[in-house]
């Protein structure tokens, strides 16, 4: 069968399936279905690590795919029918990861961080999944095989020719697992062994306000790597203009103020450090500026959506009318039936009713009416931008879809319905969000789906199983992103003390007693929402009845340095902007004019916008692995552009890594946790004999407390920063070394 003339891009008259549409192969088989899911697992929660730390997230399609091919390989002759469906399902969860993770944890920032838990988060990814998949299945044929030849959906196509090419055997995924392993090690003995400084960083005093650093972890590196120098140049360049620019600039002339604070900072700016500036000045700047770089991404593509809707429409029409009934006989055009779509999506709008109305946060309880309007306007707007995305990522790319930009114009739409109806007290932000989620959600799945179901179009799959596969995968997949994301809340969360007095009986504007009980080391405490104060800063506090103040900030993990989760926040800052008309509007007006200013000069804004707002340390290491790329272009004949290159494949292995092992120390921090036995069964306290002692693991500060990380300093000395440079360094040689090394 490998040896049969066949091409991915041949033209439509003369292209053919590799499988031929007569020939019946093994295709949705058990052991595919259930190594598709736990692929889905691993991948979903690896998304969710990486693309809260970094804001970004890459395709898992060929990593699945390549590994598939090995492992089933191990267990006898597997078909390339069912690696396919191993990918299909596998990749639902890093797609439904994506739009999960860009809006659900927006509950935090908009004061509802202590309803941020796994029973919140799983029936919102489920119906917003389920929604991406339903609504594809009209639209396959127009898209996928009437537009073969004119839509490319190149990580489709792609996906396609490492299959085809796995039939032939060779070291693709041995490629993933030389990274996956040397990643491992390396993240390892840095976060869980802290052998040295996760963060190289300089703060030199004749540049007061800007900080040079650098966040040294394997997924950076592999994720600068595949998207290449070109958007990571761009990433970086935002992030320069951010801390090597604006912040010394603001510190500079904040020394005027003589000692005031200048909102929306309640700290004089000659007493803040970099990280306080970033998060005070830059986060609005930088939030105006993702905003109107994904509104103008997306009136770019207004010519692409109107066409995608009026295509989509008609085929829909077609479907029920019977006139495409002939066509859907053969085996490699059979798609679930159209029934069950329009049921699904009915099913769709009653449940997530009966979430918001019986299942409501508490304190944003919304009337029946309301929360029936927010079901219909779901799958309104998830039609559209289904649409949308699906007929985007097969012009440019799914890494091109801009469902930031779709998702925010869903969110403006909806807070202006809302703004004109009167509706904006704390309880219709959570309306808007978890409308905006669930649309978010879909766009981000459709994007994905639809470069599966163009790879099973080329290979020659049966589009009905593929689409049973993806139900499957976001089904499963679900679990892990919702573990995941409260894991890395819990996790990452610090109680810092702090010492506010406060009347509570008087809260000023913008403050509010989020839960009248909250126990933290035995003592009970009001828990404090703080959102656009000019007194109290951004946050959640546990105000004490008996000293009458704040005792402590509760720091949850996400929105920390740690995992700041850009696209969540940019959300969450719309949201209450327009409902609450609070929004420093003019530091958002000043990140709109940047954007402005970059689009004039010819550069593509959504990158520079994002670079903008990260962390420099994400973007600098991001920016490293980018250099890597340009030098194997340069030193290698042929140009590393393959999404199933050496070096891509090695990349793939390091973002798993990070993953995996990021993952895996944050587990250790909870079981390290002192009060880890109030929160699991009393038998699993016994087994594990919970809580481990606090720094079980932490070998570097106890043997080389010189070169290792010391958490009482604010920033590491530069012996400590010169050895994580030293090893980031060693790790950057070893892609370059793979990336060089040709695949047998």
């Amino acid at each position: 069968m490998s040896e049969r003339p066949w091409s991915s891009t041949a033209p439509p008259g003369e292209f053919r399936p590799f499988v031929p549409d007569g020939e019946t192969l093994k295709e949705f088989t058990l052991r595919a279905v259930i190594l598709g899911a736990l692929f889905g697992l691993l991948f979903g929660a690896i998304t969710v690590y990486v693309g809260l730390r970094a804001g970004l997230t890459v395709s898992a399609s060929i990593p699945i795919s390549v590994l598939s091919i090995s492992i089933l390989r191990a267990f006898g002759r597997s078909t390339i029918l069912e690696n396919n469906i191993v990918q299909t399902t596998g990749s639902a969860g890093e797609s439904l990861a994506a739009g999960v993770m860009f809006t659900i944890p927006a509950l935090i920032f908009l004061g509802f961080g202590a309803e941020f838990t796994f029973w919140r988060i799983f029936p919102l990814a489920l119906l917003g999944g389920w929604l991406g998949v339903l609504f594809m299945v009209p639209l396959r044929r127009q898209l996928i095989v009437k537009e073969h030849g004119n839509l490319s959906f190149p990580e489709g196509t792609a996906c396609a020719d490492v299959l085809v090419a796995g039939e032939r055997g060779g070291s693709f995924a041995g490629r993933v697992f030389w990274g996956l392993g040397l990643g491992g090690i390396y993240t390892f003995l840095m976060n869980t062994v802290q052998a040295w400084t996760s963060q190289p960083e300089a703060r030199p005093n004749w540049f007061q306000g800007a900080s040079f650093r650098m966040t040294i972890t394997s997924e950076y590196l592999g994720v600068g790597y595949i998207i290449g120098s070109r958007v990571s140049g761009i990433l970086f360049a935002g992030g320069i203009i951010s801390w090597l620019v604006i912040m010394p600039a603001i510190r500079f002339y904040g020394q005027l103020a003589n000692n005031v604070p200048i909102y929306p900072s309640t700290i004089p700016i000659p007493l803040m450090s970099p990280d306080q500036i970033w998060g005070t000045y830059i986060r609005p700047m930088g939030a105006g500026a993702v905003a109107a770089a994904g509104l103008i991404t997306l009136l770019r593509t207004l010519p692409t959506i109107f066409s995608a809707l009026k295509a989509g429409l008609k085929d829909v029409r077609a479907e029920g009318t019977g006139e495409s009934n002939a066509a859907a006989a053969s085996r490699t055009d059979r798609d679930m039936p159209l029934r069950w779509v329009v049921v699904g999506s009915m099913l769709i709008i009653v449940m997530m009713w009966i979430l918001l109305t019986f299942h409501p946060i508490q304190g944003a309880e919304t009337r029946w009416y309301h929360n029936l309007f927010a079901g219909i306007f779901v799958t309104v707007f998830g039609f559209l931008f289904v649409t949308v995305a699906a007929r985007i990522s097969g012009l440019l790319g799914n890494s091109s879809n801009p469902i930031s930009g779709m998702s925010i114009a869903t969110l403006m739409a909806t807070c202006a319905i809302f703004f004109v109806a009167g509706w904006t007290a704390p309880n219709y932000q959570v309306l808007a969000l978890m409308i905006g989620g669930v649309v978010c959600i879909a766009a981000a799945i459709a994007g994905a789906t639809s470069q599966d179901l163009k790879t099973g179009y080329l290979v020659g799959a049966t589009p009905f199983w593929q689409q049973m596969g993806l139900l499957i995968g976001v089904t499963v997949s679900t679990l892990a992103i919702g573990t995941t994301l409260n894991l890395m809340n819990k996790g990452l969360e610090k109680y810092i003390p702090t010492q506010i007095p406060v009347i509570v009986q008087s809260l000023p504007t913008g403050v509010k007693v989020e839960r009248d009980s909250f126990t933290y080391q035995g003592k009970n405490y009001q828990l404090i929402n703080s959102l656009g104060s000019h007194e109290i800063p951004d946050g959640e506090y546990l105000y004490s009845p008996e000293t009458k103040q704040i005792e402590y900030q509760w720091a949850q993990g996400i929105g920390s340095l740690k995992a700041p989760a850009p696209q969540a926040r940019l959300m969450a800052t719309v949201i209450s902007g327009i409902l609450n008309q609070r929004l420093p509007w003019r530091l958002v007006l000043m990140g709109v004019a940047l954007v402005i200013a970059v689009e004039i000069l010819g550069v593509r804004s959504l990158a520079f916008a994002t670079g903008s707002y990260l962390p420099l340390g994400t973007t600098a290491a991001m920016f490293a692995g980018g250099l890597i790329r340009s030098l194997v272009d340069a030193t290698t004949k042929k140009k590393d552009e393959s999404e199933a290159s050496p070096g891509a494949l090695y990349s793939s292995g390091l973002i798993a890594a990070g993953g995996v092992f990021g993952l895996l120390g944050i587990i250790i921090n909870l079981l390290q946790d002192p009060e880890i036995s109030n929160r699991v069964p009393h038998w699993l306290t016994s087994v594990l004999r919970l809580p481990w002692p606090e720094k079980l693991f932490s070998l570097g500060p106890r043997f080389w407390p010189a070169l290792a990380v010391n958490e009482k300093l604010p920033m590491p000395t530069s012996a400590q920063s010169l050895l994580g440079i030293v090893m980031f360094a060693l790790l950057a040689a070893s892609l370059f070394y793979f990336a060089r090394k040709k695949l047998d």
